[in-house]
């Protein structure tokens, strides 16, 4: 790319930009670590419960979950390993796609998220929420789904062939 046609950084922009990062950084590194020590669960574990805890049936399709936690399916896989093994979750065919797989939170699982989530919601409030007032939480959730709406849009114009399952 011509660096004439790169519309650089001012410094105001520069230090919204890091800080914003670095402070996403930040709350999950403590989030998690939160998490992990009270809880054995990590974050990215959580995060697997919060989204079945949420849906019908406590079922997702894989494809549908993967996308809510933004990784890949391999990413969600692995994610999902150390939850089936402890027996938080549970892999079954989709009845609309029997090569596919959905996602199901046991009743283990649901204990899990009820006994934990108070812990995330605390952090969330301690180390976000609470530092900032009703305005400002209401102003900022509007900035934020500015570039989040037009990301989500880039992503589904992207994506040609989603898929409603994913075998495994």
């Amino acid at each position: 790319m011509n660096d004439s046609k790169v519309r650089w950084l001012n410094a105001s922009e520069s230090n919204t930009w890091r800080s914003f990062l670095r402070l996403n950084a930040l709350l999950g590194v403590k989030l998690d670590s939160d998490l992990i020590s009270n809880h054995g669960l990590t974050l990215a574990e959580y995060e697997v419960l919060v989204h079945l805890s949420e849906a019908v049936d406590y079922t997702l399709r894989m494809s549908s979950l993967a996308e809510l936690c933004n990784v890949s399916r391999s990413g969600l896989t692995r994610r999902l390993d150390s939850l089936i093994r402890a027996g938080m979750v549970v892999k079954k065919t989709c009845p609309s796609d029997r090569r596919g797989m959905n996602a199901v939170l046991t009743a283990k699982g649901l204990d899990k998220i009820r006994v934990a989530a108070p812990t995330h919601l605390l952090g969330v409030r301690e180390y976000f929420l609470d530092q900032l007032d009703d305005d400002e939480v209401k102003e900022l959730g509007e900035l934020v789904s500015k570039p989040l709406k037009r990301l989500l849009d880039k992503v589904m114009t992207d994506d040609q062939s989603p898929e409603p399952c994913f075998g495994e």
